[in-house]
């Protein structure tokens, strides 16, 4: 267990080099606003070494697959209409529901202007290639932008499904064209991430837990992410409210949200670190509006602001309680 003062110093360690901001393909400064046929974009920044540019916002799939269709129709519209031009899903999401609404709702209209991310489970390349048909199937489309890997939990899982072929059949899947990149998600344990990035370097993204909580306990961002930043890497942050932890209380403990940080500076904390955009299930339009007015409003916290976020959960977070919905340390 770190102490406090080893948490911010490590935190620290991320420089000022990997925070400066990148350069779009355009020549444009990451970050900055634009628009398209569609109306105004959300700033956006570079997805690593893709050559892809994201919103600094994405849209999770889950939560697209919860709410009845019509309320599903109405969160994609408020989002394009927000700005939003990266959508993620997974094919384990609603057994394939979300990836249908999305070619209900979002592809026959916006694909164009769209990024399209996607998810497999599988354990063999059998199984990844009826998850990938699939899955271009559901959302009417011809290429995946992203195919991830999705939620490996442990090392010996990540040699399993490498045992069973997936890795080269999403290598395959790349060279053919169904698919532009691919990377890999988690959210167990960052010794997974760790183990992945030893015996690889073909992913180009990384999708994991990153909030104000993290650094103080079993951290991605301390163990992970400057990796990810030297290698080039793209970084799609998740749960940064914890799944929904960060506003109950646990174990006797006041809910992180709104005693101890606002939802707007848990967002700020993960959009001042090198990450390429923030994944959030927006399962009401109203979320939608808050979550993107926070992109618009958005000015980064400096190295002082952040421990200061750091320091006033740490406790909560020690105790492990908060995190352990997705940190179950199955590694």
């Amino acid at each position: 267990m770190l102490s406090r003062r080893q948490v911010l110093q490590k935190l620290a360690l991320l420089t000022a080099a990997a925070m400066a901001p990148e350069r779009t393909r355009a020549g444009e400064p990451a970050g900055t606003p634009g628009r398209d046929k569609l109306g105004p974009r959300l700033p956006e920044r570079a997805l690593g070494r893709t050559g892809l540019n994201v919103s600094m916002l994405t849209v999770g799939g889950h939560h697209v697959g919860r709410p009845s269709e019509v309320e599903a129709e109405r969160i994609i519209e408020a989002a394009i209409a927000a700005g939003v031009r990266t959508f993620e899903s997974a094919e384990l999401y609603q057994s394939g529901e979300s990836e249908t609404r999305y070619g209900k709702f979002l592809t026959p209209k916006y694909r164009e202007h769209l990024l399209i991310f996607t998810k497999t489970m599988a354990a063999d390349a059998k199984t990844a290639q009826a998850h990938l048909e699939g899955s271009l199937r559901r959302m009417k489309i011809d290429t995946i932008d992203l195919w991830q890997m999705h939620d490996v939990r442990s090392p010996a899982e990540f040699d399993q499904r490498v045992q069973g072929g997936v890795l080269d059949f999403m290598q395959r899947a790349k060279a053919s064209g169904k698919v532009r990149h691919i990377g890999f998600t988690g959210h167990a344990t960052w010794r997974a991430h760790a183990h992945i990035l030893n015996q690889t370097d073909v992913f180009e993204t990384c999708q994991m837990a990153i909030n104000v909580a993290d650094p103080s306990y079993e951290s991605f961002i301390l163990n992970i992410l400057p990796t990810l930043v030297e290698r080039k890497m793209g970084v799609l942050a998740m749960k940064t409210l914890a799944a929904g932890d960060f506003l109950r209380g646990r174990g006797g403990l006041a809910p992180i949200i709104p005693e101890q940080v606002s939802i707007e500076d848990a967002f700020r904390f993960v959009w001042s670190l090198p990450v390429s955009t923030l994944v959030s299930g927006m399962e009401r339009v109203a979320f939608v509006k808050e979550n993107t007015g926070y992109v618009s409003r958005f000015a980064p916290l400096d190295q002082k602001q952040r421990d200061a976020l750091v320091a006033r959960v740490v406790t909560s977070a020690r105790t492990g309680r908060l995190e352990a919905n997705f940190k179950d340390q199955r590694g």
